[in-house]
């Protein structure tokens, strides 16, 4: 049985080819208003240098390229100075580019782990603490025993250096890449408490647990009772052997006794602390005692002031 064959319309106009239609990508430059290949001049030599700074800062925006945005210019400037090659100046932005980033990022871990005050381990005074080994500071300074999680003990009196250290070494962890926190023994019960008062206490603790480093100090100024010490030692628990603790107090161990008053809780806490640490014991003699001596002693009385006047 024969068909009857109607005649195809053809369409008016050549016919459409696929380049005609816009890419994914084009339609993103459009919707966004990137200068981009839909609205880009057929020869690169027409783009002009207004229309070219107006596509990087835009492309840099949307990947987040803050320094290549600020810096492009310049850079492109010196690499047609120097006749540098495409390579050679794609190669300097992107180093600048790493380079700022990774400042960023070590600003960003010192500034949330807290430190109260920037205490840099340059400016601490080994000549006056003359127990503590600048050889020993400075290795740990290079966090070994921070990937291999290992726990620090800082032991002395008040004066001697310990929060000093503490906040000297947890800067340089967090300018290594680390994850830090820093916080008073004190404080973290404080929120310990608190968090399982409101029913997130687990949540709080793997918080705790997911840190390179906790800086934990003045432990042992302040009398804990049962409930803060076994929190505190949920801490610890969870950081065992796999994440690093900072500990700074004043008390020797025979005296933790004092902070954590259950004998075995106590002991089981030490236990922790103090399982391949690295103990650093800062001495009894206060700088900042011998300081003031110092400045009362160099600094004239009163009348001592009037007698050498008349």
């Amino acid at each position: 049985m024969a068909m009857d064959m109607k005649p195809v319309m053809a369409l008016s106009g050549p016919p459409c080819q696929p380049s005609c239609q816009p890419t994914p990508q084009e339609r993103t430059h459009r919707q966004k208003g990137v200068p981009g290949l839909m609205n880009r001049p057929a020869g690169r030599d027409e783009l002009t240098d207004a229309a070219a700074d107006a596509a990087i800062e835009q492309a840099c925006r949307i990947l987040r390229l803050p320094t290549i945005r600020a810096h492009h210019t310049r850079i492109a400037e010196a690499a047609a100075r120097q006749k540098a090659g495409y390579k050679g100046f794609l190669v300097e932005l992107l180093s600048m580019e790493c380079d700022e980033r990774e400042d960023r990022r070590r600003t960003r871990l010192i500034r949330e782990a807290g430190f109260p005050r920037a205490k840099r381990l340059d400016d601490f005074d080994f000549t006056a603490s003359p127990l503590i080994d600048p050889g020993l500071i400075h290795t740990l300074a290079k966090g070994a025993w921070i990937r291999a999680g290992q726990p620090l003990c800082l032991i002395g009196d008040s004066g001697t250096g310990k929060s000093h250290l503490l906040i000297g070494l947890g800067i340089a962890a967090a300018e290594a890449g680390y994850r830090v926190r820093y916080t008073t023994a004190a404080a973290l019960v404080n929120e310990l408490v608190e968090a399982a008062d409101d029913k997130h206490l687990s949540r709080t603790i793997a918080r705790y647990g997911r840190l390179d480093l906790l800086c934990l100090d003045e432990l042992g100024y302040l009398e804990l009772d049962r409930r803060g010490a076994e929190l505190l030692f949920q801490v610890f628990t969870e950081r065992e052997e796999r994440a690093s603790v900072a500990v700074a107090s004043n008390s020797a161990f025979s005296e933790w006794a004092r902070t954590f008053t259950d004998p075995r809780l106590c002991a089981a806490i030490v236990d922790r602390i103090t399982f391949e640490a690295h103990i650093v014991e800062t001495g009894t003699q206060s700088y900042r005692l011998r300081a003031s001596q110092r400045r009362h002693t160099k600094t004239p009385a009163p009348r001592d002031r009037e007698r050498s006047t008349t």
